[in-house]
């Protein structure tokens, strides 16, 4: 599958990583920024450099082009929409920049399923609900979360309850990662020494 064309690619940057104590986008792994290494993996799956949604200075020095948030502060919901409105293509593969064990064989397969989906987005399910933020959307969803963000609700799962999901349950995302760390992030410190333990450092 050569998506090149097909979609459009962000990786939301906005959050102010205040129960790590620093800037977790800027954390390494394996010598790398945390953020240009989601970035170079989604530009893998998705055929071009994904744009960040934040701060562009922030990421000048690491050549990554960033798109300001049209919400600053309104979190991930407000991210999304930005990403929507700025979407060049009907899909977008949109990530959270602190998901260190994603994989190329799973987001190749998520955006396959978007690609083929009649939805108006795709997004992986769990125990806990659904996994918002690394998943595909259609241009379709715009107008809800922009008018959700406008009505100054916060809460991303709200949209999905407003547009056509289909759903990836745990059985299929699992065969790309039997531990069922796919979705896990780095809020916290340990969840960075966890993540460095576990990719090899």
């Amino acid at each position: 599958m050569n998506p090149l064309g097909q979609i459009s690619a962000f990786i939301l940057a906005g959050g102010e990583s205040t129960r790590m104590g620093r800037d977790k986008a800027r954390l390494e792994l394996g010598g790398v920024p945390l953020i240009l290494r989601t970035a170079r993996l989604v530009e893998s799956v998705a055929g071009a450099p994904p744009a960040i949604i934040g701060n562009p200075v922030a990421y000048r020095t690491l050549h990554l082009r960033a798109i300001p948030d049209d919400w600053p502060g309104a979190g991930p919901l407000g991210g999304i929409a930005t990403a929507l409105h700025a979407a060049a293509t009907p899909w977008s593969l949109i990530v959270a920049t602190d998901l260190p064990y994603l994989t190329l064989e799973w987001l190749q397969y998520l955006i396959a399923r978007g690609l083929a989906s009649s939805a108006d987005a795709v997004v992986a399910m769990n125990a806990q609900g659904p996994e918002p933020l690394c998943a595909m959307y259609h241009e379709r969803a715009e107008p809800v979360f922009r008018g959700l963000v406008e009505s100054d609700m916060r809460k991303v799962t709200l949209a999905l309850l407003d547009i056509r999901v289909e759903a990836i349950a745990p059985a299929e995302w699992k065969r790309f990662d039997s531990e069922g760390l796919l979705f896990k992030n780095m809020n916290l410190p340990e969840d960075y020494e966890e993540a460095r333990a576990k990719l090899g450092e």
